[in-house]
Order: structure tokens, then C-alpha cells, then sequence
């Protein structure tokens, strides 16, 4: 039970923080920055994603492609899939600013669960049955950025709880990196006149 409050209390943390610090005043109620579907394929490492636009700062993604798992029971590098519920923390600082937001293209904290299995694992040091499962909990720090031919990049740095299936769990970090190339049509960020 403890570990599950603190688990909790470290997840939600970072949502909090950030609506203290920046308080999000835009206007309306919809997608005012953010795409409605954003689809991406990776280049780097096969791989693919998927974004959907829930409201004002908020999403919801899932993919599958490379990462890394480093935790107290070692580590595991290859193929894993990913879920995210991301804030984006500085749209309405990057609009000021005069930067670019499409595709996405801003900071995020976010609630995330990645999984892994042993037969997608490039390299791992992991001791225990050679047919294992793993799942990462926890929280990520994320910058995405999406560039004006539809090339993007994600990278995201987070800390959890690894639950493993055949191997042993435990507390650490976990790495995810992308390149791709944004399939679906992105918002014009030109004005236009009716």
C-alpha cells in the first residue's frame, strides 16, 4: 500500500507543479495548439506512434520502438510499447515567443507505462528466465518537436517501478528516443481570411 501512494504521489507531482508554475491561459475549450491525430513513423529504429489530442494542453499516445530500461536489477535495451498521458507545459510560452508548436512541438510532463519482452530486447543483463516480461510506471520528462517537412524528434528521460514477469522488479530510470516523420496533416499556423 505504501509503495503505491508514493508511486502515486510521484506520478501526479509533476502535474501539480506545473499548473502552480504556469498557469495555462488560453482561451477556449478546444484544441486551441495541439493536433487532434498525430501518426509518426520512426526512421532511426522501426518503430511507430500515435498521438491523440484530448483537450486544451493533454494527450494521449502510444508507440512502439526502442528504449531503455536501467533499473537495480540491471538493464534492458531494445523494442518496447509505450503509453503516455503527456501536459504540455509551455505552449502558450512557445506561441509568446513566436516559436513553432505544430506537430506538437512543445515540453511535457507525463504518466507513463512502458512494457518490454524478452524476445524484442536487443542487448539486457537481466537475471532470471530467458522468457521474460517487464513493465515500467512511473513519470517522464518529455521534449518532442515536429519541423516544417514533417520530420520530428522525441526524447523523453523518466523514473519509475519496473514490475518484472521472470525477472525481479525494482526501482530506476528509463531513456526513449525517436526520429520520424509525421504522416498525418498538421495544423497551418498562417493566418486565413473567409
Amino acid at each position: 500500500m505504501t509503495k503505491k501512494l508514493l508511486l502515486f504521489l510521484f506520478i501526479s507531482t509533476p502535474f501539480f507543479v506545473c499548473s502552480q508554475f504556469r498557469k495555462t491561459n488560453e482561451q477556449g475549450t478546444g484544441l486551441i495548439n495541439l493536433e487532434r491525430h498525430q501518426f509518426k513513423i520512426n526512421l532511426i529504429a522501426p518503430g511507430i506512434s500515435y498521438e491523440l489530442g484530448l483537450f486544451k494542453n493533454v494527450t494521449a499516445s502510444t508507440s512502439f520502438g526502442p528504449a531503455l530500461a536501467y533499473y537495480t536489477e540491471g538493464y534492458s535495451f531494445g523494442y518496447a510499447w509505450h503509453t503516455r498521458l503527456r501536459y504540455y507545459h509551455n505552449l502558450k510560452r512557445r506561441v509568446d515567443m513566436r516559436k513553432n508548436v505544430t506537430g506538437n512541438s512543445a515540453n511535457y510532463v507525463s504518466a507513463a507505462r512502458s512494457v518490454f519482452w524478452a524476445p524484442l530486447q536487443i542487448s539486457n543483463n537481466l537475471k532470471g528466465a530467458d522468457d521474460y516480461a517487464m513493465a515500467f510506471y512511473g513519470g517522464v520528462y518529455g521534449i518532442q518537436r515536429t519541423y516544417e517537412k514533417g520530420f520530428n524528434f522525441n526524447i523523453e528521460l523518466g523514473a519509475g517501478y519496473y514490475r518484472g514477469d521472470g525477472v525481479l522488479s525494482g526501482y530506476g530510470g528509463l531513456l526513449n528516443f525517436s526520429f520520424g516523420w509525421v504522416a498525418t496533416r498538421r495544423k497551418s499556423r498562417k493566418p486565413t481570411f473567409n
